[in-house]
């Protein structure tokens, strides 16, 4: 066990940084949204592309991965959507945000780094190939899910796809993923000068995000109904990592280091991008809100769990 808190303090340990610094004013509010902008538009695409193109990818196929998790994320998404139908008895649509909320994972903000903490650098192709679907993917199934709930007329098929198509050109991730995988069939490699340029980006992006994320947590609350609350919780940190490590590990026979990416990423709380989705359509906004912060705190218990059942040392 003294070997797991070894390998989890130092994420959550930044995290505390970064919410204890925006509670008490060391960091202001502002700080939050320039760090993010750095993190996700400078730091993370270029520790992403370096990764493309020096590390080692996995040597399954990109199916079975997406496979295992995306049908994890799936299965839960389906499972939440009818419990707040039968359980919660809450109007279709706001089963929408509750069950995004239950599927869709904080995968970059610390999925990644705790990945790379507990397996090393060679997670990280496992954890691009995943990323590089991950928020575009469950983004347009929210919309399509919300089309077919019937409280959004101004969704269409169409207007889903082309939001689709602007959140991939858009998005410095994806597109940091797909550069680096360009250049690596290149076969040319990086040069020295631009690869320590590159690296020295890449190793301000796990800081930078971790308190990124700390600090935005200030502006989220544990609000909502209580069975609500707890119903996208118990979901999102145990039934969602369960289904992903028994995709991976049984029916798709993944080796064990892909096993342990796809289990860790599907064990992370509910990501930013669930409430804003809430917000925009003005749907369970308090749940998707507590969600992310009660989730964050409780996942420092299920992350741990999680890394001992999978018996990283």
């Amino acid at each position: 066990m003294l070997d797991v808190l070894a390998v989890i303090s130092p994420i959550f340990v930044l995290i505390a940084l970064g919410y204890l610094g925006g509670r008490v004013g060391w960091l202001p509010a502002e700080a939050a949204s320039g760090l993010a902008a750095f993190s996700f538009n400078l730091a993370i695409p270029a520790m992403l592309f370096r990764s493309m193109v020096v590390a080692d990818l996995p040597a399954s196929e990109p199916y079975r991965i997406w496979g295992s998790y995306f049908g994890a994320a799936l299965g839960t998404w389906l499972v939440a959507t009818i419990l707040t139908a039968i359980y919660l008895r809450r109007p279709a649509a706001d089963g929408v945000p509750i069950s995004m909320s239950a599927g869709f994972a904080n995968v970059v903000m610390i999925g990644i780094p705790l990945c790379l903490v507990a397996f090393g650098p060679q997670a990280a192709g496992t954890s691009a190939i995943i990323v590089a679907l991950h928020s575009p993917l469950l983004w347009l199934i929210a919309s399509l899910h919300l089309l077919l709930a019937g409280s959004d007329r101004g969704i269409s098929l169409a207007g889903a796809a082309t939001q689709l198509f602007r959140d991939i050109a858009g998005n410095t991730i994806i597109l940091a993923i797909i550069a680096g995988l360009l250049w690596r069939q290149t076969g040319l490699g990086l040069h020295p000068q631009i690869d320590q340029i590159v690296d020295m980006l890449a190793k301000a992006a796990i800081p930078s995000a971790l308190v990124s994320l700390g600090l935005s947590l200030v502006g989220f609350r544990i609000a909502g109904q209580l069975p609500t609350l707890s119903l996208i919780v118990a979901l999102k940190l145990v039934l969602m990592p369960l289904c992903a490590w028994y995709l991976a590990s049984e029916v798709f026979e993944l080796p064990a280091l892909e096993v342990g990416v796809i289990t860790i990423f599907a064990a992370m709380p509910t990501g930013a991008n669930a409430y804003l989705f809430a917000a925009k359509h003005g749907r369970a906004t308090n749940s998707a809100s507590g969600a992310v912060a009660l989730g964050t705190l409780l996942s420092i218990a299920t992350a741990a769990a999680t890394i001992y059942f999978l018996d990283v040392r």
